[in-house]
């Protein structure tokens, strides 16, 4: 796998790959930037086709969470965990704890948490072998319920800035995926007054939604393209091609994935049709917010200086709000405008002379929530 030659790779600092023969863990750890602190990210456990498209799924994600963090105001750097193969089949004790014993060793620079095909039990298994995760059942537990809450926040920003409203009555919003994430937000909107269209690939799934919100059905495949006001992917990345971008109903688009856009030209596609963006990273950064309250149990850590977790993540809106004003300013695409703000917080941090050294990385907060 040439990681120098991979399209994600973004001068990132480091890339670690792991493997235990006893287990058949195979790992990949990627850490795009330490510039603003130690890097952070959780772990995704998947299936690929390849190997090329998981080290690049670890490099896109970990130079998101990289973004995430620096826009979210935090002292951390980015980084992102991937477990090939599937985990219905592999995922065992023995191979997590393989799996952490290998974090352990990269702990200095690294910690990590929840993501897609792992659960905070997981995580706990994790953890019994390594004090560099967060997200657990003793510490703030599930993340994705704060995801959810930053994404609601988040969505009235973008209520604000393209139908001129914060509130939610009667406004019709279309969910992909109802995982804990998907589901946390159309509850949400739901006890809001949203009228709600969702799909998901569990049949089981929509028929609850559609039983406990009132919600219409949609198949997975053509969600994007209802009529609705909203279109919100909360399921995996790359929903959003210029294709289907062109087939969008909606004069939004705010969902709790990543990498919603499969290009940039994606995004492009998007702002000719005049429909709004709200860059992933921006919106969904409630995980790894509400995770810095685990930092105060990792070894060498200390606590910063932190207000209540509900106006932090309430602070999303003020911060999305602010992307909107100044890609209008500048004629960029929000998403655009996002990486730009972003590339410029991480920059400013490394010639200040903020990037943590050997000696110092204790001294900076650390997380290992996810989303």
């Amino acid at each position: 796998m040439p990681v120098w030659n991979s399209r994600e790779f973004d001068d990132h600092e480091q890339v670690c790959f792991f493997s235990d023969a006893a287990t058949g863990l195979r790992a990949v750890v990627a850490i795009h930037s330490t510039a603003l602190g130690p890097a952070a990210g959780g772990t995704r456990f998947k299936h690929y086709e390849h190997d090329q498209l998981a080290l690049d799924d670890a490099l896109r994600l970990s130079k998101a969470m990289s973004y995430k963090s620096a826009l979210a105001g935090l002292p951390l750097g980015g980084g992102k965990a991937i477990i090939i193969g599937e985990p219905t089949k592999l995922k065992n004790r023995p191979l997590l704890h393989a799996f952490g014993r290998y974090i352990d060793r990269i702990g200095r620079y690294f910690a990590t948490g929840e993501d897609v095909g792992m659960s905070v039990a997981d995580i706990d298994t994790v953890h019994e072998v390594t004090p560099f995760v967060g997200g657990t059942s003793a510490g703030t537990g599930d993340p994705s319920i704060y995801t959810a809450i930053g994404v609601i926040h988040g969505l009235r920003a973008v209520m604000q800035r393209q139908f001129d409203r914060s509130d939610f009555d009667g406004v019709r919003i279309a969910i992909q995926g109802l995982g804990a994430v998907g589901w946390g937000v159309a509850e949400r909107l739901h006890q809001a007054g949203a009228r709600l269209v969702v799909a998901d690939i569990r049949d089981e799934k929509v028929r609850e939604a559609v039983n406990r919100f009132g919600a219409e059905a949609s198949d997975t495949a053509g969600v994007h393209a209802a009529d609705v006001d909203v279109f919100m992917p909360c399921a995996l990345g790359g929903i959003i091609t210029e294709r289907s971008a062109g087939e969008i109903s909606a004069r939004a688009v705010a969902g709790a994935a990543n990498n919603q856009l499969a290009t940039p030209a994606a995004g492009d596609a998007l702002a000719r049709r005049s429909i709004l963006f709200a860059p992933d990273y921006v919106i969904n950064a409630g995980g790894i917010i509400s995770g810095l309250e685990a930092l105060a149990d990792m070894p060498g850590r200390i606590r910063p200086a932190l207000g209540p977790l509900e106006e932090r993540l309430a602070a999303i809106h003020q911060r999305l709000a602010s992307i909107f004003e100044r890609s209008s300013r500048d004629g960029t695409t929000p998403e655009v405008t996002a990486e730009i703000m972003a590339r410029e917080l991480i920059t400013r941090a490394g010639l200040s002379g903020a990037r943590p050294s050997d000696d110092s990385v204790s001294t900076v907060g650390m997380t290992s929530s996810v989303n």
